[in-house]
């Protein structure tokens, strides 16, 4: 049972005595390139996301919700195996694949009796290795060939990677960003794939999120009428470049830019069909045995990247691609109406890498032989009261920058550790006051345990934790 305490939750669990039809069904849902000061449960007062907001209020908000890197594949990996990406080779947005010895979220619960779904941008290795596709499908490299119906996923709607947010097989002018060499109304060059290998032809015109949630609305619904617990992972491509919007959601934000427009408008237009999921639920009689969690996969894209971007990072440090605050503390909320009342938050630092570890206890899968160790922790007990720490610190690598997060500090390095940065985040969320110099003792058991991960990490990509 849980058991609710005021606005916070105090969580004790025996979910291990759960029948079949007791099992909460599990739904993560991941904006692409969405800021931390883009929805309205986090102070926006233009972007309208009032689906994000109800369910956010009915759940706890996460005031330190962390990405565990600042670009998407790697945050990808961190969700469904509770791993840092650096720990499994998957370094950046285009380099690395879902290695076959990880075992994923999905393969875990489907062992529970899940039926599991993949819905969008997938990015955690190639869907074909026949012909060109996305950013790396069909160029003769077999080895990266690693798509969602081979790690676990029994329905699929994926691409590798990003499609324009409007029409998302055309490519769109160049005033949508991010468009390369391609032609405006060619195709895109990227494809829908099903959990079959087969290319998706049909329903792909209009906005991409509705055209995902068409996906995703028969699965549940086949799932909940067939009485079986889902798993349905739905990473969105909003707002990711190219970032372009229908008529009706740019005229919410006429008075500003056609840039806003179409940023502000494809938010909103996924905010849309994330209402329709928790009506569909609702209607279902799902909703309340339901675990929604939401984030971003990273902060939003830098402004000087072709002038596009319009995301905010409500003042945090850093964007995409950094690992100041801004480019990896994202908006991210957890709902389950049977158990949590809301509304509450939280100021626990919480990472993607938690999402694994968390669901394996409220499931109760304790048997499984899981791949060890772990980055991510149960966050169950975290939320007992606001009193409560996280204790054990959120390491990050990327590139030659490396961090450390803590209770109240934080570690960064820009320079593959050869000179550090201090911040405070409790009293300076913003970064603004570097430590380094006059809290040496703390900067220095950090800059140690930062090391020791960082080796950690190094042997588990060269296999260490992998046995016959």
């Amino acid at each position: 049972m849980l058991i609710i305490l005021s606005a916070m939750v105090l969580y004790v669990c025996s979910c291990s005595t759960y029948s079949a039809n007791e099992l909460p069904n599990i739904i993560l849902i991941m904006a692409d390139d969405l800021g931390w000061g883009d929805t309205g449960f986090n102070g926006n007062e233009i972007i309208s996301t009032p689906a994000l907001d109800g369910l956010a209020e009915q759940g706890i908000i996460f005031r330190r919700f962390y990405s565990a890197a600042p670009v998407c594949s790697p945050t990808r990996a961190s969700c469904i195996t509770g791993r840092h990406p650096y720990r499994i080779g998957i370094f950046g947005a285009n380099s690395g694949f879902l290695k076959s010895q990880e075992l994923t979220l999905a393969e875990i619960l489907k062992s529970k009796g899940y039926t599991t779904g993949h819905f969008g941008k997938w990015h955690l290795g190639t869907l074909t290795d026949t012909i060109l596709d996305g950013n790396r499908g069909g160029r003769g490299d077999t080895s990266i060939y690693s798509p969602p119906w081979e790690n676990g996923f029994e329905v699929c709607f994926s691409t590798e990677s990003k499609v324009p947010t409007w029409n998302p097989m055309v490519t769109p002018g160049k005033e949508a960003g991010d468009i390369g060499n391609r032609i405006p109304g060619s195709h895109f060059g990227t494809y829908y794939w099903t959990e079959k290998g087969k290319i998706v032809k049909d329903n792909l015109e209009g906005d991409d999120s509705r055209i995902i949630m068409d996906r995703v609305i028969p699965f549940i619904n086949k799932a909940v009428n067939n009485n079986n617990p889902f798993l349905a992972v739905i990473w969105f491509h909003t707002p990711h470049l190219p970032v372009l919007t229908g008529h009706e959601y740019q005229q919410l934000y006429i008075r500003y830019s056609n840039d806003i427009q179409n940023y502000y408008g494809a938010i909103s237009a996924m905010d849309q069909q994330i209402g329709r999921l928790v009506d569909l639920l609702k209607s279902k009689k799902a909703f309340n045995n339901t675990i929604i969690f939401f984030t971003s996969d990273n902060g939003p894209e830098g402004t000087a990247r072709q002038g596009r971007t319009q995301g905010s990072t409500a003042g945090l440090k850093g964007r995409k691609r950094s690992l100041y605050e801004g480019g990896i503390r994202v908006p991210g909320f957890m709902t389950w109406p049977d158990k949590i009342e809301g509304p509450a938050s939280s100021e626990i630092p919480i990472s993607t890498s938690d999402y694994y570890p968390t669901i394996i206890k409220i499931t109760g899968v304790n048997s499984f032989d899981q791949i060890e160790p772990l980055d991510g922790i149960d966050i169950l007990s975290l939320l007992a009261s606001p009193e409560n720490k996280r204790g054990k610190p959120i390491g990050f690598v990327s590139g030659k920058q490396s961090a450390l997060i803590g209770d109240r500090y934080k570690l960064f390095s820009n320079d593959n550790g050869n000179t550090y940065e201090l911040y405070d985040l409790m009293n300076d969320p913003f970064e603004k006051n570097d430590l380094i110099s006059s809290e040496k003792p703390i900067a220095a058991d950090m800059i140690n345990t930062l090391e020791e991960w960082i080796n950690s990490c190094n042997e588990s990509n060269r296999g260490r934790d992998y046995h016959e």
